[in-house]
């Protein structure tokens, strides 16, 4: 199984590197942030992506997410839904079988910073009250917060939104409800690993960024990973996909 997730800032933007992507990637299950659009306003290339069931979640103009579900991949097809604290369009699930896909764009903050901590409060129930009814969870997306010191280039470190302690200790809580951090479990040395990057001076090219984006999942599922990997030249978005692969 191959999970896949991009903030693509803008999808009517990058709408043909998006089906060019999704082309040459294959994945499973498609999460996308921050689409920026309403169903109306979605490429009718991709509206309905060929051998996809998909669902777009979108107000226009910020925000919004999407998830996709191959339809090959699955005995069932996908119950799309949004669990009561979404807001803004910032999430969508899809339960197949035992176990939930998610896709989320965490609030980044600097409008609203309660806004920003009451949400990912709300995602720590949500992945609670999932594992305490005994199924399984993999949510990926933009969580708008780096982990550590080591999920930001050292010219970047600063107490900012994004980095701050307070953040930082409600992710580990998120976590900590039988979630594993699939990039940095399977990388955890790896100091160059960044999602994001601020769209100047270069900084992508010299890979001075942050790590923002990922998939989270269930302990049971996640010792199944054998990769979880972002794409730095794929796309002009200032995110880079990345990709989960399952060996199951």
């Amino acid at each position: 199984m191959k999970v896949a997730t991009w903030n693509v800032n803008g999808i009517r933007a990058r709408n043909e590197q998006f089906a060019q992507w999704v082309h040459d990637e294959q994945p499973d299950i498609v999460c996308l942030q921050e689409i920026k659009a309403k169903l109306s306003q979605i490429p009718q290339a991709i509206c309905a992506l060929e051998g996809y069931q998909c669902y777009w979640h979108g107000a226009g103009g910020y925000s919004g997410v999407a998830l996709h579900v191959r339809q090959s991949a699955f005995s069932l097809p996908p119950q799309f839904s949004h669990p009561h604290f979404d807001h803004e369009t910032r999430i969508v699930q899809a339960e197949l079988g035992n176990t939930i896909f998610a896709s989320v764009y965490v609030p980044n903050g600097g409008k609203d910073f309660q806004a920003k901590i009451n949400f990912v409060k709300a995602l720590i129930g949500y992945a609670s009250e999932i594992h305490q009814a005994g199924r399984q969870l993999i949510i990926s997306g933009d969580f708008n917060i780096a982990r550590t010191d080591m999920d930001v280039h050292p010219k970047e470190r600063r107490e900012v939104i994004g980095q701050l302690p307070e953040e930082r200790e409600l992710f580990e809580e998120l976590i900590a409800r039988n979630l594993v951090d699939l990039g940095r479990n399977l990388q955890p040395h790896n100091e160059n690993y960044f999602t994001w990057w601020p769209p100047w001076r270069s900084m992508r090219e010299r890979n001075i960024g942050w790590r923002l984006d990922y998939i989270l999942a269930s302990e049971t599922i996640a010792r199944t990973a054998t990769s979880c990997v972002a794409y730095r030249e794929i796309g002009t978005s200032d995110h880079a996909p990345v990709v989960a692969i399952f060996d199951n």
